[in-house]
């Protein structure tokens, strides 16, 4: 048993999505952003690698003679990208688990002495390390291995990555569902009483790169935008035009110009008609944004009657310019479909744009993908688990209001109507959650990075537990060995 506690400023947090990593050093009284992020790939020279295909070629997935220092990672392999070196490239997390071990210990010494500029013969940083939920024990215990035998990391625990976003966003309950939506994939995981019922677990194929591939098809029957990026005497090849529209959806979402409608809603103005909360608008520090509406409608009210028509009937075609590569282009109520795949995926039938991946069978609504996974659990859970929706991922941060949209396609699993008498268990309410406001530093960034949150909360809880039951010490590792994780790790106990 762990018996020393480490200062807040040495502990390191990790957080592994299948296709980002993030990490941070330190711990504040307010939870900081993560410091580093990057994709979760790493890059080999092709001519490094051993030839292992019948025509002497090399595949995606790294031969055995590859070692740690012949992989590029970060801005080293962007670097090598851009100067058109010929490398092959592979993504170790894709699969919601390790296929490389080589590759992630690339990934992680990158973040810890090239990044975070850690010394390993100095090494006094504990790490906390989140990962997507499954890894197997062997793994569990490889990974151990791996920070304290190569990193020589001062303590190590291993938190399961729906935990940990389950726990940025709860109050004072332990069990809901987590809907973590990648860029290929979204996973689905139910939580029971602080647990992940892990034979609940599901993913499905679909995730953000799908949603932006719907938008860049969508936008193809936009004859102002097209006209401007792709005009009749200098068109764009096909491959060209497809790239330009991936890049101009990307630049949509991430500019925050999208909303997710409810299960039959219009898209429709989404200014509110007046404020009467001053101090949450003043908390919120969005007291500036509230001005300019006023003076906005102000404006307006005092416009000329032709003017006043005008902007009603942009009002009512809800219209936004946005620059995009020193273009000013207007797009329109279209653009409040880009979560569609998401609730139904037979719209990216034909799309330009969508890669198939996986197991294409295992393509279904998000909701549905939802509700069977709740289903799977025990029946005396299921009206807790309903208690505590919460959607997050990459695509949250900059599309609000997508748990609220998802709910809504969810009635079919509860009841319509309230029979306590003869049903004391069917759930009856869905109950949405968001990460609270009172984490200053996550404030109006969305639900995307409620992972690394949730992992810094438990760290600064376990690392600081003088007991030190849920991380592994060195002296516990020495005495004990790689196994001691599978009983002294926040995911195991």
């Amino acid at each position: 048993m762990s018996s020393n506690s480490f200062r807040d400023s040495t502990v390191v947090i990790i957080e592994c999505s299948r296709t980002r990593l993030r990490a941070g050093q330190g711990l504040h009284d307010l939870l900081r952003l993560p410091t580093i992020e990057l994709p979760a790939r790493v890059g080999v020279r092709r001519s490094l690698l051993t030839p292992i295909g019948e025509n002497g070629s090399s595949t995606s997935n790294a031969a055995p003679s590859a070692k740690v220092t012949d992989y590029l990672v970060g801005a080293q392999l962007d670097e090598a990208l851009a100067a058109g070196q010929d490398l092959v490239v592979s993504w170790p997390f894709s699969d919601g688990h390790i296929s490389d071990y080589t590759q992630a210990e690339a990934l992680w010494k990158y973040v810890l002495f090239t990044e975070l500029k850690l010394r390993r013969a100095q090494m006094e940083s504990p790490v906390m390390l989140s990962f997507p939920a499954g890894l197997s024990r062997d793994a569990y215990e490889r990974v151990c291995q791996t920070f304290f035998e190569r990193f020589n990391a001062a303590g190590f625990a291993i938190l399961d990555r729906p935990m940990a976003q389950f726990y940025a966003a709860i109050s004072t309950q332990l069990s809901g569902i987590v809907v973590d939506i990648d860029n290929d994939y979204t996973d689905v995981a139910p939580i029971n009483d602080g647990f992940v019922v892990h034979a609940a677990r599901t993913h499905i194929p679909l995730g953000l790169q799908d949603c932006l591939a719907y938008l860049a098809h969508l936008f193809r029957s936009n004859t102002s935008v097209m006209s401007a990026i792709s005009p009749p005497g200098n068109m764009l090849s096909p491959e060209a035009l497809q790239e330009t529209l991936m890049e101009l959806a990307k630049h949509v979402w991430q500019s925050g110009l999208i909303k997710v409608l409810a299960e039959g809603e219009a898209a429709r103005d989404l200014e509110d008609e007046g404020v009467t909360d001053i101090a949450a608008i003043v908390v919120a520090g969005k007291e500036r944004a509230v001005i300019e509406s006023g003076m906005k409608r102000r404006q307006n009210a005092k416009a000329q009657p032709a003017e006043q028509a005008r902007a009603k009937e942009i009002e009512a075609l809800d219209l936004v310019t946005t620059e995009f590569r020193g273009m000013e282009l207007t797009v329109g109520k279209e653009r409040h479909r880009f979560c569609e795949p998401l609730f139904d995926p037979s719209l990216l039938d034909g799309i330009p744009g969508v890669r198939p991946r996986g197991d294409m069978d295992l393509r279904r609504p998000i909701q549905v993908a939802v509700g069977e996974a709740v289903v799977k659990t025990d029946v005396d859970q299921r009206a807790y688990i309903w208690q505590g929706l919460f959607v997050t991922g990459e695509i949250t941060n900059n599309v609000k209001g997508l748990g609220v949209a998802l709910s809504s396609r969810l009635s079919p699993y509860i009841l319509s109507y309230a029979d306590v008498q003869n049903n004391e268990v069917q759930p009856r309410t869905i109950k949405t959650l968001r990460v609270p406001d009172y984490f200053a530093e996550y404030r109006d960034k969305g639900d995307g990075l409620a992972a690394f949150l949730g992992t810094s909360i438990i760290a600064k809880l376990a690392f600081n537990d003088s007991a030190g039951k849920n991380y592994v010490s060195k002296s516990d590792y020495a005495n004990k060995g790689p196994r001691v994780i599978l009983g002294m790790s926040p995911s195991l106990l």
